[in-house]
């Protein structure tokens, strides 16, 4: 213990680098009474007066240029909301807009993104935008938008936009309530930037400048959004969101009786502070929730799926930012879930309610509290649960800060004969996490420590720590983690215990000045995994290529080398074929390679084939997918992941096949469609999701889903994939409705 304590401290007091400060850019936001009309033509007065934000800079394909395509961005307050004019030029009208449909995925499409960082402290922001046909999305950026996890698109509020397309630009307004954002009161200023994609001069541009080693939504380069008068306005006092859903559900698998659904309840949002909200959730129902997206596990430890469940998505990088994706000290999808102890598998428990306290105290100080209360079901074995998570988070300098945070999972009239089925009266979790970042975010990593408590189990521990370093022409990573094998996260996520990994990386990054390709790395990876008192268990060496072309696509190759020490019986497969025995080891090389076209065309693909050695024998596949844009009105896409494995000790080849077809489709901005099939062989399954959502008013829903799921393929008689027997059926609609009080 000792030792690892001593570690984190290390990590945590990497070199504190200091930088010059450089000249921000910096505009005004105006007041004004007039009325603004939100319809997308910039035609009240008010935006002939102001100063705009403008002198936008390349990103991509240079970013030592000004952008070919300039954007011009005025903004002005009545004290009640914030309005937002927008210009951006173009060479030409012929936009690319893959869909009418919410929240839309930026790159490969023609849009502008606006980021507000309200607290000015380069670390959490809000962001919202618009494409020329007047589609919106929001979001948030968290722990300062160092890297792609930083961004978000989960959280949902009220606010309306328009756009409008002329002859070489369009336009854009925008109205956000105050009520919408967290933020100080006073304000004197915000944090801002902004980004663009432009297809038809093939560029990405940012305001106020981003260097292209940095992701585009970086926090570390904002501009100064100053207030003509300081912002005092207080946020609206309550929000009511109430929802009905009524439904059918059949299980013909197990041929169980109809089960007739109908839920009443609803979430509460109460402003306590401009910067600190209070959540409220009576039985929350998460039937209109998107299923998974089903990947091919050829894994020996579990797999991770991310959470699509709207309560919890709010603020979750609050909650969910300690440790690592692998030591996860809190993970909100085992709340509503049980382990029958009959059958041993994971089935839905019934959430009652409960509430989230998160936001900021003060300018420094984050702070957040969610407690849950799940139902017991006795046939099941499941006791009654309550889930409980605080945690603080303390800025310290100018883009580091100090968390601790503290997990409490606690049984309810707990039945003591549990105990005998290894069911835990409680399990808690304290951590302390570090995460630093310098002013430029050349340097920034985290380090923490992390320690379980549960009956019968004496204190265990898992820490880690990374270190980045990130420049124009290099990038390095070091990245040490330990997990001790009576560590126990019941309500985290952390597959492995048991073990000490190092995860080196190092890149060298080109950038030739010519018009066919843009830029191209060399890089080196090592990930090496040892278990105490025993020795090196796992490895995984590569040396790549890869690159990107000035027309968008891009590419790489991988040389792979692994190792594996198997401790238990195995089927590297993963289709219930004979399993390789414990105890012996196997090494194997393989090559990986990936390519993905341009996304601005209409129709666009990638590819990224196996072929190699695998255990004890080969294995050749593909994963990969396509899409095809029907623009505006919707796209149709193809994903798919193909394995042959032919290993010696089997009979004969194995495969795996999953294939996802979808079609999403706009009716309008307001009504959309989509149909989503999945046919995984490893499940023998087949899971069609089809649902159309109206949002008949500023997030409020109509919707209705469907879903079916089959046993594909004839148990009796393997070669005969094409059997369909249906194993389960549902149908729900879901009305909610945001009220403002």
């Amino acid at each position: 213990m000792r030792f690892w304590v001593i570690v984190f401290f290390l990590g945590a007091s990497h070199l504190i680098f200091c930088q010059k400060n450089s000249i921000k850019k910096s505009f005004v936001v105006g007041t004004t009474s007039e009325s603004i009309t939100i319809d997308g033509q910039l035609d009240e007065a008010i935006w002939t007066k102001l100063e705009p934000a403008k002198d936008f800079a390349q990103y991509f394909p240079n970013d030592s240029l000004p952008a070919a395509a300039q954007t011009e961005i005025y903004m002005c307050t009545d004290k009640k909301n914030l309005y937002i004019g927008i210009k951006c030029y173009a060479a030409g009208n012929d936009w690319v807009i893959e869909s009418l449909r919410r929240d839309y995925r930026a790159g490969g499409n023609d849009n502008i993104t606006l980021l507000f960082d309200t607290f000015d402290d380069q670390t959490n922001a809000f962001y919202f935008g618009i494409n020329p046909e007047g589609v919106l999305r929001e979001g948030t950026i968290s722990n300062g938008g160092n890297v792609f996890q930083d961004f978000s698109t989960s959280w949902d509020n009220k606010w309306r936009g328009s756009a409008k397309k002329y002859d070489g630009y369009y336009t854009a307004e925008l109205e956000i309530p105050f009520s919408t954002f967290r933020y100080p009161t006073p304000s004197k200023k915000w944090g801002f930037t902004s980004y663009r994609f432009d297809t038809q001069s093939n560029e990405i541009s940012t305001y106020p400048g981003t260097p292209r080693n940095q992701v585009v939504f970086t926090l570390a380069y904002p501009a100064e959004m100053i207030w003509e008068e300081d912002l005092v306005t207080k946020s609206s006092a309550v929000s009511l969101i109430p929802f009905v859903s009524t439904g059918i559900n059949k299980d013909y698998e197990d041929n169980e009786p109809t089960d007739q659904i109908f839920e009443v309840g609803g979430d509460a949002k109460i402003a306590l502070t401009p910067g600190l909200n209070l959540d409220l959730t009576v039985n929350p129902d998460f039937s209109q929730v998107e299923v998974d997206e089903q990947i091919t596990n050829l894994d020996r430890f579990e797999i991770f799926f991310p959470e699509r469940r709207q309560f919890f998505l709010e603020n979750a990088d609050l909650f969910g930012q300690f440790g690592f994706s692998n030591i996860n000290p809190f993970f909100s999808r085992r709340i509503g879930v049980g382990e029958d102890v009959v059958t041993e598998e994971l089935v839905q428990n019934r959430i009652y309610g409960g509430l989230r306290i998160s936001g900021k105290l003060d300018p420094k100080t984050r702070v957040g509290l969610l407690n849950m209360q799940t139902a017991s079901s006795k046939e099941q074995g499941i006791p009654g649960t309550n889930f409980g998570v605080g945690v603080i988070q303390r800025k310290i300098g100018v883009r580091s800060n100090l968390g601790i945070i503290a997990v409490n999972k606690q049984a309810v009239n707990f039945d003591e004969n549990l105990d005998t089925l290894d069911v835990n009266r409680y399990n808690r979790m304290v951590g302390l996490d570090y995460n630093y970042s310098t002013k430029s975010n050349t340097w920034f990593g985290k380090s923490f420590i992390h320690s379980t408590f549960s009956p019968d189990t004496d204190m265990s521990i898992a820490q880690g720590t990374t270190v980045n370093y990130n420049t124009r022409k290099f990038g390095a990573l070091w990245k040490h983690e330990y997990v001790h094998e009576d560590y126990n996260a019941e309500v985290g996520f952390t597959p492995r215990t048991n073990y000490f990994r190092i995860s080196p990386t190092a890149e060298l990054r080109y950038y030739p000045q010519n018009d066919f390709l843009n830029n191209y790395n060399y890089s080196l990876e090592a990930d090496v995994f040892w278990r105490p008192e025993f020795g090196k268990t796992d490895h995984f060496f590569s040396v790549g290529l890869g690159g990107e072309l000035t027309q968008r696509s891009n590419f790489g190759f991988n040389l792979n080398h692994n190792y594996v020490y198997l401790f238990d019986p195995f089927d590297p497969t993963g289709t219930d074929s004979t399993e390789l025995a414990a105890d012996q080891d196997f090494s194997w090389i393989s090559f990986t390679g990936n390519y993905r076209s341009d996304r601005r065309k209409v129709f666009s693909w990638n590819l990224s084939p196996y072929v190699g050695e695998y255990f004890n024998g080969w294995r050749y596949g593909t994963r990969g997918g396509f899409n095809l844009r029907f623009q505006p009105k919707g796209f149709f896409s193809l994903n798919y992941a193909v394995n042959v494995f032919d290993l010696p000790h089997l009979d004969g080849t194995r495969e795996t096949y999953l294939i996802s077809p979808r079609i999403d489709y706009t009716f309008s901005k307001s009504l959309f469609t989509s149909v989503f099939v999945q046919y995984n062989s490893q499940n023998d399954n087949t899971n069609i999701n089809a649902r159309i959502q109206w949002r008949f008013a500023p997030v409020s829903d109509l919707i209705l889903v469907y879903t079916d799921n089959y046993l594909t393929g004839n148990v009796d008689d393997p070669m005969n994939r094409f059997a369909f027997d249906v194993r389960t059926r549902s149908i729900v609609l879901k009305i909610t409705y945001w009220l403002n009080l």
